[in-house]
């Protein structure tokens, strides 16, 4: 029984460290192309400080943080996971048609800070501190107010 605890441990001692390096920079140009067009066409004028690609497991997924802070996610085929805007809004051009006007005919005076997207819904986060969730056929299916 010791003799399996221990080879347990060994075992789990040696995934951590085959997988502590999960992180590493990479060029722009390393990117999805998926990812780069969407860069290219949404942000144009940002500045990026840096890329990054994490892996996980069996999956790889990639963070752009600009200059300003805004940060942006994809997932290994370069399709956008999440984009969160420190100083200004998320590009209207990002934004799904259907989103933003949900956002502007409810809204009209707030601005998307944050979208997130998964498997399930899209989760976007107004500068008015509310949050709404929409399924995938963007139909609202949660509203919250963040405000403390």
């Amino acid at each position: 029984m010791k003799k399996l605890a221990l080879l347990l441990v060994g075992v789990l001692v040696s995934m951590q460290v085959m997988f502590a390096d999960n992180e590493k920079p990479i060029a722009f140009e390393q990117l999805p192309q998926a990812a780069q067009t969407f860069v290219k066409q949404n942000f144009p004028h940002a500045k990026v400080a840096f890329v990054k690609q994490e892996t996980d497991f069996l999956k790889k997924s990639y963070d752009v943080v600009f200059i300003n802070g805004d940060k942006l996610e994809f997932d290994s085929n370069g399709n956008w996971k999440e984009m969160s805007c420190k100083m200004q809004s998320v590009p209207e051009s990002a934004i799904p048609a259907a989103i933003k006007k949900f956002v502007n005919e409810n809204y009209p005076d707030a601005r998307v800070m944050q979208l997130e997207k998964d498997r399930y819904e899209y989760e976007v986060k107004l500068s008015n501190f509310w949050e709404i969730k929409f399924d995938l056929n963007f139909n609202v299916i949660d509203l919250d107010r963040d405000d403390d």
